[in-house]
């Protein structure tokens, strides 16, 4: 999940967290909402605008920039999936 944050003097910070399950108020908060489990875009809004993207072009964009989480993520994704499927 991806938070922009723009500060007084135009800049804008990226606050960017992981988590196991989507809140209301992340669906609310968040700009960026990657599902790596099911490789989906649950949300992106930049700039008060809804993109339609695929999740393999934000996979990539965000591999660029943070390649240890993104990868950390592609490993582990599939693992909380399987769990998920075998608890229902």
């Amino acid at each position: 999940m991806i938070q922009f944050i723009r500060k007084p003097g135009g800049q804008i910070d990226e606050l960017v967290n992981v988590s196991r399950k989507i809140k209301n108020s992340d669906i609310t908060t968040k700009n960026v909402i990657l599902d790596y489990a099911d490789k989906k875009v649950e949300k992106c809004v930049i700039e008060g605008s809804n993109h339609d993207t695929s999740f393999e072009k934000m996979n990539e964009y965000y591999k660029r920039i943070y390649p240890t989480l993104i990868e950390q993520l592609e490993k582990e994704a599939p693992i909380e999936k399987a769990k998920r499927t075998k608890s229902k």
